[in-house]
């Protein structure tokens, strides 16, 4: 496996982690298939994808205390990332408030540690900002818990440039993690001086990737694959209610529909270098940067074994080209 530095002093992970929020996303315990999860985590670690991502939120703790069971007695092979500051109000409807009180990020560890069954969190997300208590109050309580011994670096969440450059002046941030995909390129984008999007391909200081690059800090791309759609298996709305994607604008009949023409470029490059879309997808990913490391979630070993060769897919000029052809999404993220 093609490996990554997490930030400028982290460990050497994969180029490709594997995100665990899939495995607890049905609200019942009866819709989760545990076994074939842990099954599938321990498959990432064999191939080389050690960098392995969850959340306190999660199936509020489940999934926290799956990746736990998975990675017992392989401690060592792992790189755990898990998130504070999303506080789940109702797990059937997955409703959830924002917290990032001391108070509640130190309480917060404490429990995630005793869920993962481990002494110390390598990466700890703020998964949110929090509207309500300033950054620098959340972010000084979360240097505190590395001082503490409880959590190696940090990282933020879909997070401004502007917000980074805060943290960033209080401890180090070690990982940036925001969704990018072939349909959600947002982190590639600078901003100007007055916040408004400007339009860029390139990995200046100003978009959130580049800023990583800047800082040495490594940007982790959540839903590199659409949320399943630019693998090229989703071609028509149908979809269990406990799938989030249920509800989301580019899923409805109409736009999906619209938005296959993407796969269609996708397919036209996996085609010409004996790919899947899926491969050529997270191919894509890794090429934006050195410091990009790409988390496809699933629950499947056979998904992880296919997600794994496309580290070793090189993309040429040519391929890069078609893809920067990708016309824009139809609908929006949520």
């Amino acid at each position: 496996m093609l490996t990554r530095t997490l930030g400028t002093t982290g460990p050497q992970v994969g180029a490709l982690g594997l995100g665990c929020m899939g495995m607890s996303r049905a609200a019942r315990a009866s819709a989760r298939d545990d076994d074939r999860s842990a099954e599938t985590i321990r498959t990432a670690l064999d191939l080389g994808m050690t960098l392995v991502d969850t959340a306190d939120c999660y199936g509020d703790g489940h999934n926290e205390e799956l990746v736990g069971r998975a990675i017992a007695g392989r401690r060592s092979e792992v790189v755990i990332a898990t998130k504070v500051g999303l506080v789940v109000d109702d797990p059937q409807t997955k409703q959830v408030h924002r917290d990032g009180s001391p108070e509640h990020v130190e309480a917060a560890v404490d429990a995630s540690l005793r869920r993962l069954g481990i002494d110390t969190i390598d990466l700890c997300y703020l998964h949110r900002i929090d509207p309500a208590v300033p950054l620098a109050e959340t972010w000084a309580a979360m240097a505190a818990l590395v001082t503490a011994g409880k959590v190696r670096r940090l990282g933020l969440s879909e997070v401004t440039v502007a917000e980074a450059d805060q943290a960033q002046h209080i401890h180090p941030v070690t990982a940036i993690q925001s969704e990018l995909s072939l349909w959600t390129k947002a982190p590639l984008v600078r901003t100007s001086s007055a916040g408004t999007l400007s339009g860029s391909n390139g990995h200046s200081g100003d978009s959130v990737v580049g800023w990583c690059a800047a800082q040495g800090a490594a940007f982790v791309a959540s839903a590199p694959l659409g949320q399943g759609f630019l693998s090229g298996t989703v071609s028509v709305p149908h979809f269990d209610t406990s799938d989030l994607r249920a509800t989301m604008p580019r899923f409805q009949r109409g736009a999906l529909m619209a938005n296959l023409r993407i796969v269609d470029v996708i397919r036209a490059v996996a085609d010409r270098v004996a790919a899947t879309p899926a491969q050529i997808a997270l191919a894509w990913v890794l090429a934006q940067g050195d410091h990009v490391i790409a988390i496809p979630g699933t629950k499947n070993p056979r998904y992880v074994r296919e997600n794994a060769a496309a580290a070793r897919i090189a993309l040429c000029e040519d391929d890069l080209t078609m893809l920067a052809e990708v016309p824009d999404p139809v609908g929006g993220r949520y």
